[in-house]
Parts: C-alpha cells; structure tokens; sequence
C-alpha cells in the first residue's frame, strides 16, 4: 500500500500533467507552507479518528503513508517529516487502550517501528519527488536547446533572403547599369575608331560576367520560389551551377509529381540539398552526384547519392560536423528523418523522408 500511494501522488500532481490533481499540486507548492499541511494533517486526525473507532482488530496503519506522501509532495522533507511524527502519535493515541501489548515498553517500541516506516516512506517520496524534477528540468533544457537551435536556423535563414534579395535588387542592377553604360561608351569609342574601344569590349564582357556570377549568388542564397513547381527548378539550378563550377556531374531524377506549397518546407529540403551536394564535392571528391525525387503516397523522399570517397570511419566525428547538425536539425525541424549512410557505389547517401498530406502536397 505503502508504494501504491506514492506512485498515485507521482503520476498525478505534477505540474505541467493533465487533471485537476495537477492543478492542485500547482497551488498547493505556491500556498502558504501552513496551507499545504492542513490537508494532510486533517486527513491524518480523520485516519486516528477510524482507527479508534474499528479498535485493534481493523488496522489503519498502511493508510497514514497517504497524507505522509501529500505532506512530502506538497511541502518537501520538512512537512512530511512533521505529518510523520504528527501520524505516529495520532496512531499512538488511537490505540492506547486496544492493543495487545502487555508493556508499555512493547507498545512504545511499536510506535517506534512505525515511526521509522513513516521517516523511510518521507526520504522516498522525496527522492521520486527531486528524481521527477530533475526530469522535467532536463526535458525543459532539451526543448529549450532545440528551439535555440531552431531559431538560430531561422535567423540565419533570414539573413541569407535579406542578403540575396539584397544581392538581386541592389548589386545586380547596379552592375546591370554599369555594363549599359560601359557598352554605350564602347559603341561610341567603336563609331570614333579609337583603339581603346576593344578594350571597352572586354570590360563589357567582364561586367556581364560578373552580373551573371552575382545572380548565381542570389539564387543560391534565395533560391526558392513560392509557386508548386519552385523546388524543381532550385534544384535543377543547383545542379546546373554546380556542374559549371566544379566540372561535377549531378542528374536529377523525379518519379511522380513532385509539389511542395509550403515554402519554408522547400526552403530547408533545398537547404539539406544543397549541403550534402557541397559536402560530396569538398570532402567526397565525388565527380557525379544523382539527387533522387520520389513520392510513394504521402512520403516525399530525397536520397543524394555520390561516388566519392564514402563515410568517414569515425561517424562519430562526422557527427559533430557544423554542416550535418544543421541539415539533422532542418529535417527535425519540417518533421522528416534524416539518415545519412554508405551509397551503392562506395560514396555516401543521403536520406530525407517527409511525409506530406495527400491532397496538397504540403507537409502534413
């Protein structure tokens, strides 16, 4: 009886649990110390007042550990330790005239018996107690840390729009203009005949080239539109950039029609993309790469696989990579799994499943 009252206090006062037990809880550890003893106290007087009243023969022993347990749970140590001495008496008092002992020498030893039970009943109920808050005070740090980790993700998300929208409307047009204006003037030189005018040319053609790099900037920092078909395009972009920067050869393949409406989803899957897609070419030295689209029902799946130099045989290390935490963190944070693990070919994969709602395509 005694186990089965502390397990009844544990599952249902704690803060944060459902029912009115845990509201009550709640108010009890913000009331006056005096308040969260009345209770128990009265219902250890109510215990005494039974147990006279059915005599000897109908013992009430085991029920003293429930206002012990309520005394420890609402007030700590201190008041389960008064409730404690306070029972023992009350059980004192309520037997005096009908127990068996012959001395009160016997009878004060049982009363001693009982204390002692009341004491170990106290030290346990309070280490369930700390063990519980301890508990919640780690999972409160666990959620906290992962909305840290979520915010600074978006943060940093943010920053990358402001600074490639910033890079698209300021720096592309202004470059955009200059090129106008440097090819104006190399027309005017040409009609003049002035030999500086291929020279001009040539600074025509590096603006262009410039402007065009700049805009390859701003697409891959913001690179996903809000319409259905704005994820496929970002990662045909993604590709066709990145073979005609590295020389690396990256095929995208698509089964079944692939739509994401939400952008912050396409965003992150982009984002997990375009990490792994870096990571196979810096530190696989992989030269091809096939990104692999596919959705079986409600299950969207993204695999990357390349023929680099495969995982690193300490995958704990790997583990502790910037780049991995963050795309680990993108797939927890659109509600996917993310796996990474040994390719078919010798190099890595990449593994993201989402599951989608089965109308719209968005994250379900």
């Amino acid at each position: 009886m005694k186990g089965r009252a502390v397990n009844s206090t544990d599952g249902e006062s704690l803060p944060g649990r459902a029912g009115k037990a845990g509201a009550l809880s709640v108010r009890m550890r913000a009331s006056p110390y005096w308040v969260s003893l009345l209770v128990p106290i009265l219902l250890t007087a109510a215990l005494g007042w039974l147990d006279e009243a059915t005599s000897w023969e109908i013992s009430w022993f085991m029920f003293y550990a429930l206002p012990i347990v309520l005394a420890v749970w609402w007030s700590g140590v201190g008041g389960g330790m008064l409730v404690a001495i306070f029972s023992g008496g009350v059980w004192w008092v309520a037997n005096r005239y009908s127990n068996p002992y012959t001395t009160q020498m016997g009878y004060a030893w049982a009363m001693l018996n009982r204390e002692f039970y009341f004491f170990v009943l106290v030290f346990a109920v309070h280490a369930v107690r700390s063990k519980q808050e301890a508990d919640e005070a780690h999972i409160q740090m666990l959620e906290e840390r992962r909305q840290l980790e979520l915010d600074i993700i978006r943060v940093s998300e943010h920053e990358q729009q402001r600074i490639g929208q910033d890079l698209h409307d300021g720096l592309c047009q202004q470059l955009a203009a200059i090129g106008c204006a440097v090819h104006a003037l190399t027309e005017d030189l040409q009609a003049q005949g002035v030999a500086a005018a291929q020279d001009a040319a040539l600074v025509v053609e590096s603006v262009q080239q410039a402007v065009a790099d700049a805009r390859d900037l701003a697409r891959g920092i913001f690179p996903v539109h809000v319409d259905d078909s704005g994820f496929s395009v970002a990662l045909k972009e993604l590709a066709g950039n990145t073979s005609r920067l590295t020389g690396v050869a990256i095929v995208i393949e698509e089964s079944g029609e692939i739509q994401i409406d939400s952008p912050k989803v396409a965003m992150h899957l982009y984002r997990i993309a375009q990490e792994a897609v870096a990571n196979a070419v810096r530190h696989g030295g992989a030269r091809e790469i096939v990104i692999t689209m596919s959705r079986c029902g409600d299950v969207l799946e993204m695999r990357l696989e390349d023929n680099g130099t495969g995982m690193a045989a300490d995958k704990a290390a790997m583990g502790r990579g910037m780049g991995l935490r963050t795309m680990r963190y993108r797939a927890q944070s659109v509600g996917a799994s993310f796996e990474i693990m040994p390719g078919k070919a010798g190099g890595t994969c990449v593994r993201c499943r989402l599951k989608l709602s089965p109308q719209s395509g968005a994250a379900a």
